[in-house]
C-alpha cells in the first residue's frame, strides 16, 4: 500500500474538483495500527539532525501535532555524507518518498526510512549561520524575543494548537445549546465599561472619518444585546482592546474575548450556572484529548504536564464551584488581614477587590473557582440591574465575576437593566449620555424589552490557564502590552 496525499472534493460551479493536499506528520499518526509501505511527499522543518558513520537521523516537525517524525539514512556513499552534513536544524525539507518501518519498541512507533537521500531529499528552504532555535531548552523571554520564530518550538506551537482546539470546542458546545454565532463590529462610538480606556481611531488626513469619535471597542456587549432581542441567545469570539496602562502578565492592550448574551433570565446564579456548565465540558474535552494537546516536556518556568492534569481534574471536581457574594468576600478578606494583613491593599466595603485579594480567595482560602456575586453598583457598569434587596448607601447589581486560584477574574457578567427609566435614571445619575449617544441603546428598553444578562471571558487568561502558563502573553500569538511596541 502507497500513502498518497490527503484528498478532498470541492464542488465549484456544479464541477466536482479534486483538491490535493500534501500529508502532515498528524496525517501519518493516525495510520500506525493500518500502515503504508511507502509514504510520498512529506514536508516540515528540521529540528534536529544527528550524523553517525554509517546512519544519519532526522527529526522534522511540521506543526500539525506535538510530534515529530524520525526519519533514518543509511549512508552509503560519500556524496551522501558531504550532502546530510549540509542539513541544519530549522531547514524546510520535502521527502519524496520513505519507506514506513514500524519500531513497536521505542518512544516513536514507527520511522520513517530513506535508502537514497540525494534522490528523495530537497532542502526548500535553508537558515542563517546563527539560526537561533538550536536544540536546547529555551527560556519564554528569549522566545518573546523571537516573534517570527518562537511559535517552532514545540511548546509554544503546542499552545497555539491548544487555543485552536478551545476555541473550536467552545463553539460546538454554545452551538449545542442553541447559541448562535454573530460578529458584532470592533469600530465603535461608545465606551461600552465607561472607564474611559478607549484607543481612538483616526486616519492620517482626518480626526473623526465618521463625522465623529470612533473607538476600537473594549467589548461588544451592547451590540450583541440587540442581537440577542431577535435571536435570543447569541455569542461572539471577538479582538478587544483597552488602553489601560496595567503592564502585568495578566493584561493585554489587544485580546480576545468570548462573550455571551441571553434573554429570558433574571437571576445571577444562572448565569453563573451557564458559565460552570460550559468551562466544565471544555475541559473534560481537553481530559479526552491531552496526549495531543500537553507537551510531555515542558518549560521550567511552566507546569509540568502532571501539574496541568492535576488542575484540569481540581475543575471538575464534582462539587459546584463555589459562589458567594461581595459583601461575604469582603468579611473573609478583612478576617485575614486582621491576622496576616495583605501586602498592599486592605479589603474595604465599596471598594473593587484587588488581584492579591482575588488570588488568595480562589487559591488559598477555597482552593477552587469561586464566584463573586453582588458588586456594589459603583464599582460596575452602568448597565447592571441593581438588586432590590439592597439597602440605601450599600447598594448592589445582580453581576458576578469568577475566579480560578493562581490567576484571579476570568469570567465576569451581569443580569442587565431592562427597564427604560430604571437605566436612563442610571446614566443621569453618572453623568452619562448627556448628548444622547447612547439613546440608541436605551430605546433597546422601549421595543420588547425582556430580562437579559450576559458575560465576557478573557481567552487569554482562560487559555494560559488550562495550558499551565504563567504570562497571557504567550497565548496570543503577537502580545501587545502598555510597555511594549508594535514592530511586526
Amino acid at each position: 500500500m502507497v500513502m498518497v496525499p490527503f484528498k478532498h472534493i470541492v464542488r465549484n460551479y456544479g464541477t466536482v474538483q479534486q483538491c490535493v493536499l500534501p500529508i502532515t506528520i498528524r496525517d501519518l499518526y493516525k495510520r500506525t495500527a493500518n500502515p503504508p509501505r511507502t509514504v510520498k511527499n512529506v514536508n516540515g522543518w528540521i529540528r534536529s539532525v544527528r550524523l553517525l558513520k554509517k546512519m544519519a537521523f532526522l527529526d522534522i516537525q511540521d506543526g500539525s501535532c506535538l510530534h515529530t517524525l524520525k526519519v533514518a539514512i543509511p549512508i552509503k556513499k560519500m556524496d551522501e555524507t558531504a550532502f546530510l552534513k549540509g542539513m541544519k536544524t530549522g531547514q524546510s525539507i520535502s521527502i519524496a518518498c520513505a519507506q514506513w518501518q514500524d519500531t513497536p519498541q521505542r518512544e516513536q512507533p514507527f520511522e520513517l526510512k530513506i535508502e537514497d537521500p540525494l534522490e528523495s531529499i530537497s532542502i526548500r528552504g535553508t537558515v542563517t549561520h546563527d539560526y537561533p532555535l538550536q536544540k536546547k531548552n529555551h527560556s519564554l523571554l528569549f522566545l518573546r524575543s523571537l516573534p517570527t520564530l518562537k511559535h517552532r518550538t514545540t511548546y509554544l506551537g503546542s499552545l497555539m494548537r491548544f487555543r485552536s482546539f478551545a476555541e473550536q470546542r467552545l463553539m460546538n458546545i454554545l452551538q449545542s445549546d442553541d447559541f448562535t454565532k454573530v460578529s458584532p463590529p470592533v469600530l465603535t462610538s461608545s465606551d461600552c465599561e465607561g472607564a474611559g480606556e478607549l484607543f481612538e481611531v483616526k486616519t492620517a488626513s482626518s480626526k473623526n472619518y465618521f463625522g465623529k469619535p470612533s473607538y476600537l471597542t473594549v467589548s461588544t456587549q451592547l451590540h450583541l444585546e440587540i442581537l440577542a432581542m431577535s435571536l435570543s441567545r447569541c455569542y461572539t469570539l471577538t479582538p478587544c482592546f483597552r488602553a489601560e496602562r496595567s503592564d502585568t502578565n495578566r493584561h493585554l492592550s489587544e485580546f480576545w474575548m468570548l462573550e455571551l448574551e441571553m434573554c429570558f433570565i433574571n437571576d445571577v446564579r444562572l448565569l453563573t450556572m451557564v458559565v460552570e456548565s460550559v468551562l466544565r465540558r471544555l475541559i473534560e474535552s481537553c481530559c479526552e484529548r491531552s496526549s495531543e494537546l500537553i507537551p510531555e516536556i515542558t518549560l521550567q518556568e511552566c507546569l509540568s504536564k502532571e501539574e496541568v492534569l492535576n488542575r484540569w481534574n481540581m475543575l471538575l471536581n464534582p462539587e459546584p464551584w463555589k459562589v458567594i457574594t461581595y459583601t461575604e468576600a469582603i468579611d473573609i478578606l478583612s478576617d485575614k488581614h486582621r491576622m496576616a494583613p495583605f501586602e498592599k491593599y486592605e479589603p474595604k466595603w465599596g471598594e473593587p477587590l484587588q488581584t492579591e485579594h482575588e488570588k488568595w480567595l480562589a487559591g488559598v482560602h477555597f482552593q477552587s473557582p469561586v464566584f463573586i456575586t453582588d458588586y456594589p453598583r459603583d464599582c460596575k457598569a452602568f448597565y447592571m440591574k441593581t438588586n432590590t434587596s439592597a439597602s440605601p448607601g450599600r447598594e448592589t447589581v445582580a453581576c458576578f465575576d469568577l475566579l480560578f486560584p493562581e490567576m484571579g477574574e476570568i469570567a465576569g457578567g451581569s443580569i442587565r437593566e431592562d427597564n427604560y427609566n430604571e437605566l436612563a435614571q442610571e446614566m443621569r445619575r453618572r453623568g452619562m449620555n448627556s448628548s444622547g449617544e447612547l439613546d440608541w441603546y436605551l430605546s433597546l428598553r422601549l421595543e420588547g424589552s425582556v430580562p437579559h444578562g450576559g458575560f465576557g471571558l478573557g481567552m487569554e487568561r482562560l487559555i494560559s490557564y488550562l495550558f499551565g502558563n504563567h504570562n497571557i502573553r504567550d497565548a496570543i500569538a503577537f502580545h501587545r502590552s502598555a510597555t511594549g511596541t508594535i514592530d511586526l
